[in-house]
């Protein structure tokens, strides 16, 4: 009987609320995810940079001060669970905007980042850190892996 893989779980990563942060958002996850698949490492460098970028630009993450951690784990198995938390104040929840047409999507140059997350990703979802208050969000995507190490 083949055992499935067990569970890993990195230390979470705490990054200054900084879009010059993204270097090293990248970087770590680079390291940290060394022995999976190139194709996978890449998709989770693209979504993580377009979920840290919200984190910086639509929360006070992105004020003086702020942070966003990072959480990366997997299951046992073998997905693996990209997750960013914000110090929210941003008064919105993570939404792919819906309400435009073709042509407004064409010519937008923001807010595609959760809509690429969602096509790369095996599914996506936030949870709100608080129910009573905008005390910040954590947003995670799913991702099926190989390896090959």
């Amino acid at each position: 009987m083949k055992r499935a893989p067990s569970k890993k779980i990195w230390g979470h990563r705490v990054y200054k609320g900084h879009l010059a942060r993204l270097t090293a958002v990248r970087r770590d996850l680079v390291r940290d995810l060394a022995g999976f698949d190139s194709d996978l490492t890449e998709t989770l460098v693209l979504c993580g940079s377009e979920l840290f970028a919200n984190a910086v630009k639509y929360t006070a993450s992105g004020e003086r001060g702020g942070r966003v951690v990072r959480t990366l784990w997997t299951d046992e198995g073998g997905g693996v669970r990209l997750g960013f938390t914000d110090e929210g104040c941003g008064g919105t929840f993570p939404e792919i905007p819906r309400a435009r047409s073709a042509e407004e999507w064409d010519w937008a140059e923001g807010q595609r980042g959760l809509l690429l997350v969602q096509e790369l990703s095996t599914g996506w979802g936030y949870l709100p850190l608080c129910p009573w208050g905008d005390l910040g969000h954590h947003i995670w995507a799913t991702f099926s892996p190989t390896r090959t190490a």
